[in-house]
């Protein structure tokens, strides 16, 4: 026990351990040492070598705090396209199928509807009948300025053009909705028949509609998403949302897999509760979209939000009995003593640990084997009272 606990050490390790910690906390500690202390347990040489036992040092890292969350994958709303016609009309083709990625503007149908054609045949009617009109102003103009015909004839000439004009205009505007181009609508390329596009790029979620049928307007015939917007949508508690903002990284996972698998950044935070879900909702970007992550997933997160440097060890140098968290440390030559502590951050395999009592600054923690240990304590070997 002499090279273990040295009171000298109490102060520097544990406010460095704690940041800004109570010193009465301390005192109490102290004053419970012997509570803190825990069993020894004894090891033949031999049975430090056969389960490969290891020693090592605290040491002193920069570690992440971490803010459980849960929340889904979500699209937002420019990444997804319901797919829709504005006028009725039979499904005459379907060259795509579901989950058939997509570029924009690819036909996803071909459907039939009288109404398009005799839009066609009046917009080419009103072009013709406009070319006329332009010619008869033009005439009107000359003989006007000759002070030939009245003003009132011209005028008449320049209403006419007018209507003509917007009469053409708003069929061409028609023709677009359509996917055709007015400018190379001609007698020969009339037809009955007319596409459905996709809008966005992506990947086709459903297919509403089959061949033969007819199509209605405004409901819609395909789903369009583009994944590659993912983002997550995640619901923190309005007490946490302080520890929150822009920047920040998340790792998260979906059902069945560990919590790490996927990292993410926070790029907003909103500004209102959502009161169904006791929460505000804080939106964050992925790195990097795997083929698995699909909207709609439910999904496990730690926000990343606060750094702090620690004495921390390997997180499987510390063990648990219950709600209490333990580490072993080599009191004298293969003889371990039991020390309970307090744990605080983990990340990336270590954990801050904070020693219930005063410890070495070159004392010999375990930090491989201790649950082989605790073990041994549990099952009464190699133990006695302190």
């Amino acid at each position: 026990m002499k090279n273990l606990f040295l009171p000298l050490l109490l102060t520097t390790l544990f406010l460095a351990a704690c940041g800004a910690a109570d010193p009465a906390g301390a005192a109490d500690d102290h004053a419970n040492e012997t509570a803190a202390h825990g069993a020894e347990v004894h090891l033949t040489a031999e049975q430090v070598n056969a389960i490969g036992l290891v020693t090592g040092p605290m040491e002193k890292r920069g570690l992440t705090t971490s803010l459980k969350a849960n929340g889904r994958l979500v699209l937002p709303p420019d990444k997804s396209a319901q797919v829709s016609v504005l006028v009725g009309g039979l499904v005459r083709d379907i060259p795509v199928q579901e989950g058939q990625a997509v570029t924009k503007g690819q036909v996803l149908a071909t459907m039939e509807n009288m109404e398009f054609l005799q839009l066609q045949q009046d917009y080419l009617e009103t072009s013709a009948n406009l070319r006329a009109l332009n010619a008869d102003l033009k005439r009107q103009q000359d003989l006007h300025d000759e002070r030939i015909n009245a003003t009132k004839t011209l005028e008449r000439a320049q209403a006419d053009q007018s209507v003509a004009l917007a009469k053409q205009a708003g069929m061409a505007a028609k023709l677009r909705l359509f996917g055709t181009d007015p400018s190379r609508l001609s007698p020969e390329s009339i037809s009955s028949s007319f596409a459905v596009r996709a809008p966005i790029a992506g990947n086709l979620q459903h297919i509403a509609v089959t061949l033969g049928q007819f199509a209605e307007p405004n409901k819609p015939l395909f789903t369009v998403v583009d994944n590659s917007g993912l983002h997550i949508d995640l619901n923190v508690f309005e007490r946490d949302v302080a520890r929150v903002r822009a920047g920040q990284k998340v790792v998260f996972g979906h059902a069945g897999e560990p919590v790490g698998r996927h990292t993410a950044t926070v790029y907003a935070v909103n500004k209102a509760f959502e009161s169904d879900q006791q929460a505000v909702l804080v939106h964050a970007k992925l790195d990097d979209n795997g083929e698995e992550l699909l909207p709609g997933m439910y999904i496990e997160a730690l926000i990343m939000t606060d750094s702090t440097s620690a004495w921390s060890l390997p997180s499987e140098a510390i063990v648990s009995n219950g709600d209490e968290h333990y580490i072993f440390v080599e009191d004298e030559p293969n003889t371990f003593m039991q020390l309970a502590v307090r744990t605080g951050a983990s990340e990336l395999g270590y954990t801050e640990v904070v020693p219930l009592t005063a410890l070495a600054a070159d004392a010999k923690v375990v930090v491989k084997g201790a649950y082989y240990l605790l073990s041994e304590l549990t099952k009464g070997t190699g133990e006695h009272n302190h």
